[in-house]
């Protein structure tokens, strides 16, 4: 089995690509005039018809938005040797290994590392199946010179790690998968290519995801986002929770409960803030113990303990009582501002910076996973209510419990959350 041409390295073998003398070619449409061969007849000159400038539509219309408005993902292109690409009969579709493959079809198709890992697992005569590391390709057109010569255009689907250096994502600038991108993640592209049907293996399912719709996530391979390959640019995911970055879908989302926020929320962002806030704290060396709960009971009798009026006290008509709530419930992110610079100055050795003034951005402080090594959480979604559960690494601190739980408060609001709904 014989490998279709993708974004061809240095270092790539090229002795499996399977024969294809295709090129795609993107000129630009706004020449006035395009530079053409002449060739002699006769005793004069005459120039030969430039081949066309052909437009192809974008199948794929993401939800989210480019960085210039106007982006549509259509390509003009052409293809050289222009006149033995015109000459071959166009089709509808092609059959290889009994399987028939249609335009406008997904397809799986093979790579030297797809190759290597067949060889590994034997030869066979029988059709070489799919592979998870198979490229994914959308048929734009099929044509054929014969049975023997049969070829396919296509728009390459990118996996989120072959993103290159320099994609554009709204001001960000990154490079591969992002922590949003879910395992069965594809993103559409406009990168063109022609290769030869033979290195096709499997025909493939391939849906959209439209992340503002509340149906859930069909199974199977899906794509949300495309990528620009003209202008290196990423089109945007629906953003949630208080860091306004995308849901990955293979981890849930918690709701918060209360109406007027109804804001989607991290599990990792909540997390994050329960350890911050348990790092502030407890700090290095604080053990954590258990608020004492006072019994209101009598433990020898059962009975509720007299009511003043029993002993002739008088009771007033609008009593007023000073609650103050727990320490470990009062911690405040002003709180998290003042104690964790200090600990970052522990750790690194040098003096924390002073606190500048006005509002700005989270400090690196509050960004920084400062806690790694003392403090690990995890979300439990499937308590009633949920909350955080915490495990005290610190190995030198003894006195107070290792694992305990806290409710999970709402980043945005502050309110606690009360249940947990699923995205």
């Amino acid at each position: 089995m014989a490998t279709a041409r993708k974004r061809p390295r240095p270092e790539e073998s090229t002795e499996n690509v399977a024969e294809c003398p295709f090129t795609v070619i993107h000129p630009d449409p706004n020449e006035k005039e395009m530079k053409t061969k002449r060739r002699r007849g006769g005793s004069e000159d005459r120039p030969a018809p430039p081949p066309k400038i052909h437009l192809q539509v974008s199948p794929f219309s993401p939800i989210g938005k480019f960085n210039a408005k106007d982006n549509t993902m259509d390509r003009h292109y052409q293809i050289a040797p222009f006149a033995k690409w015109m000459d071959m009969t166009r089709y509808n579709s092609f059959v290889l290994h009994g399987v028939k493959y249609h335009s406008e079809g997904f397809v799986f198709v093979a790579n030297n590392n797809t190759i290597e890992r067949q060889k590994t697992l034997g030869e066979s005569r029988q059709p070489r199946q799919k592979l998870d590391d198979d490229w994914v390709a959308r048929i734009l057109e099929i044509r054929a010179a014969d049975e023997h010569h049969v070829y396919a255009r296509v728009y390459w689907m990118y996996w989120p790690d072959e993103l290159p250096a320099g994609t554009t994502e709204g001001k960000r600038v990154i490079k591969g998968r992002q922590s949003y991108h879910g395992n069965d993640e594809l993103i559409a592209s406009n990168h063109m290519d022609v290769i030869n049907v033979v290195s096709v293996t499997a025909s493939a399912t391939i849906h959209q995801w439209n992340e503002k719709n509340d149906d859930k996530l069909q199974p199977g391979l899906y794509w949300r986002q495309a990528f620009d390959v003209q202008t290196m640019d990423l089109s945007s995911a629906e953003e949630y929770c208080r860091c306004n970055r995308p849901e990955n879908p293979d981890k849930e989302l918690i709701c918060c409960t209360k109406k007027e926020c109804d804001r989607w929320l991290h599990p990792d962002c909540l997390a994050h803030e329960a350890l911050l806030r348990t790092l502030a704290r407890l700090g290095t060396n604080k053990p954590h113990k258990p608020t004492p709960v006072k019994d209101e009971q009598d433990n020898e009798t059962g009975c509720l303990p007299p009511s003043p009026s029993e002993f002739g006290a008088v009771t007033t008509a609008d009593p007023s009582i000073d609650v103050k709530p727990e320490e470990q419930n009062t911690i405040k992110m002003a709180d998290i501002e003042n104690v964790l610079p200090i600990i970052t100055a522990e750790r690194t050795g040098q003096a924390p910076e002073p606190k500048k003034k006005g509002r700005g951005r989270r400090s690196d402080a509050q960004k920084a996973k400062l806690y790694e090594g003392y403090f690990s959480a995890t979300i439990r979604s499937d308590a009633s209510p949920p909350v955080v559960e915490i495990t005290d690494l610190r190995e030198e601190v003894t006195g107070g419990l290792k694992e305990w739980t806290e409710p999970l408060d709402c980043l945005v609001c502050g309110q606690k959350i009360h249940q947990t709904r699923k995205l």
